[in-house]
């Protein structure tokens, strides 16, 4: 996200930064990750060597490559509680917003700039979460924005 919590524009990201998805790949690689369908729509196909599960109310809706489920209580059920750990909620908003109360880890890119966007990640409070790490990067001629890659856990 960016430093005003803007994480999309017009079903897009609104940068490119090389680092950062190599680094969203190293951690969700042989994880299941789950994703809204308009955020399944603007990647256009699974991602490779992942679990993909899409998450719509659209009944018709299918996807090659792709596990449809239609709630959070679906989401729980096979992917929760059948013992596969851990679990990645890949976006959209949406998404973000219902299943932010039952994570207990958040992987957070933090872009040192503010974007035009229509999509937020949510407000969270942070007296429930503890940062547990942070990494810097600074720009360089592939990725034009410094950003730091935080993980929050949550307070036991």
């Amino acid at each position: 996200m960016g430093r005003n919590r803007v994480i999309g524009r017009n079903n897009d990201i609104p940068w490119r930064l090389p680092a950062e998805q190599l680094y969203f790949k190293a951690v969700t690689m042989g994880h299941t990750v789950v994703s809204g369908r308009k955020n399944f729509e603007s990647m256009k196909r699974p991602l490779p060597g992942r679990r993909n599960v899409v998450m719509t109310r659209d009944p018709a809706f299918a996807a090659d490559g792709c596990e449809i489920v239609r709630s959070v209580e679906d989401v729980l059920e096979r992917y929760v509680q059948d013992g596969r750990s851990p679990l990645f909620i890949i976006g959209g908003e949406q998404l973000y917003r219902l299943f932010l109360p039952l994570a207990d880890t958040i992987y957070l890119t933090v872009i040192d700039e503010e974007f035009e966007g229509d999509t937020f990640f949510p407000e969270f409070d942070s007296a429930l979460w503890e940062e547990t790490s942070r990494r810097t990067e600074r720009r360089d001629e592939r990725n034009p924005h410094d950003r730091d890659y935080v993980v929050y856990r949550l307070r036991r």
